[in-house]
């Protein structure tokens, strides 16, 4: 039968400080400086908060391939990875890696327990709600070593811990091994977009004409991005009328949505607005298909609308006109440092509809769009359904976490 004791977390494991680095020495050299880019409350590990440093540090500040970090404080509510773990994947095997300021170091006491068990318990709604309850700061949310020290929790013996935590590791390498494919599926994708309509392979053979944009083939022509699709800003209704939201109503999209998700394709935001509140404001419900654009702050997040939707005023979308779905968002993609460039703004920069519309670009004949969407849509299908397959596996893994960790259910009781 299982023993489960209590545990303070700060007789398992110790926490140490982060290195505070020189700034100047950031972007070269052989070592990566991690950062608090690297924790996300919903992956395991973000790759863009590990920068090469071609500085040194005392020792007790590397750590290594399996090792945790945790964020030691937050500046936004949009993304809640406050006290949150990051796990160093094996990827960065053979390199240095200093854990920076702003994040603790986790380093074992208690040797029966592991990495990957303590991972996932650091990801319990129970250790969540202690973080929460222990933060401090307004503008900036911070948490010190004691109070992560101070959680207290239950745990069974080791056998049943490494159980645990391989159960849940099996469904999150599948979650990973998605990912790869998709990502894989998206560098295959991008790279016949730019062999199509940027190197123009396909098209070597047949006559070429001067272009204010370069050579094209012949019988194409430079347009505007108003020319291929319809060019759609979004409102938001009322804040003081709790009336215009819901749970459960018309699929209603916001930049900060977009922020906490790697998906290419969006069904819905976090909340749904009511049809009193779509008919209250000037959004517009857009099709299936369309390609959804966030316009400020920040600009250059692109999904593909998966069902009938709007967005708030932080989107210049494109319902697909001439050109289908896949050429727009991959132009979208390639253009994204473009319309940064030319938006405009003192508080924050914006992409104007005006902007948008007058974006330039070479447009093929119907006939050549038509069929790069054709060639494209065996792969935008994979990918959607791969992203399907991860949303269940995720749900899965979050409802099966508390309840393993917390002993009202056992590894061998599960059916899937």
């Amino acid at each position: 039968m299982e023993e489960w004791k209590e545990y303070r977390l700060g007789d398992v494991i110790s926490i140490a400080g982060g290195f505070a680095y020189k700034g100047n020495l950031i972007g070269e050299g052989d070592n990566f400086l991690l950062s608090m880019g690297c924790v996300s409350f919903s992956e395991n590990f973000l790759d863009k908060g590990a920068r090469q440093y071609a500085g040194e540090c005392p020792e007790r500040f590397y750590a290594f391939p399996g090792d945790i970090v945790l964020a030691t404080r937050q500046q936004s509510d949009n993304l809640p990875i406050l006290g949150m773990p990051a796990i160093i994947p094996t990827k960065y095997e053979g390199h240095k890696m200093i854990v920076g300021a702003n994040l603790y170091r986790v380093d074992i006491k208690d040797k029966s327990f592991s990495n990957r068990y303590l991972y996932w318990l650091l990801k319990t709604p129970s250790y969540v709600n202690h973080i929460r309850s222990c933060q401090s700061g307004t503008t900036v949310r911070m948490i010190t070593k004691s109070n992560i020290e101070d959680y207290i929790f239950y745990a069974p013996d080791k056998a049943t811990r490494d159980k645990i935590s391989d159960f849940i590791w099996a469904l999150d390498d599948k979650i990973e091994l998605n990912r790869k494919i998709n990502a894989n599926l998206e560098a295959q994708a991008q790279a016949l977009f730019k062999s199509w309509f940027v190197d123009f392979e396909p098209f070597k053979d047949q006559p070429f004409v001067e272009s204010e944009l370069g050579m094209i083939p012949e019988g194409w022509k430079v347009g505007t991005l108003d020319e291929i699709g319809e060019i759609v800003g979004g409102s938001t209704p009322s804040k003081a009328k709790p009336e215009y939201y819901t749970e459960h109503g018309i699929a209603w999209l916001t930049p900060k949505d977009l922020s906490v998700s790697n998906n290419k394709f969006t069904a819905r935001g976090e909340i749904d607005i009511t049809q009193e509140g779509y008919d209250s404001c000037s959004t517009k419900l857009m099709p299936h298909g369309s390609v959804l654009f966030s316009s400020r702050a920040p600009i250059g997040y692109i999904s593909i609308a998966k069902n009938d939707i709007c967005t708030n005023q932080g989107f210049k979308s494109v319902i697909p006109k001439l050109a289908g779905t896949a050429f727009i968002y991959h132009f979208l993609k390639t253009s994204t440092k473009e319309i940064e460039n030319r938006a405009t703004g003192s508080t924050f920069k914006e992409a104007s509809g005006a902007l948008m519309k007058s974006i330039q670009l070479i447009i093929a004949p119907k006939i050549v769009l038509d069929n790069f969407e054709q060639v494209m849509k065996p792969i935008l299908r994979e990918q959607e359904i791969l992203e399907d397959e991860n949303s269940r596996l995720a749900a899965l893994r979050d409802a099966l976490l508390p309840r393993l960790m917390s002993g009202e259910l056992k590894v061998n009781e599960i059916v899937l």
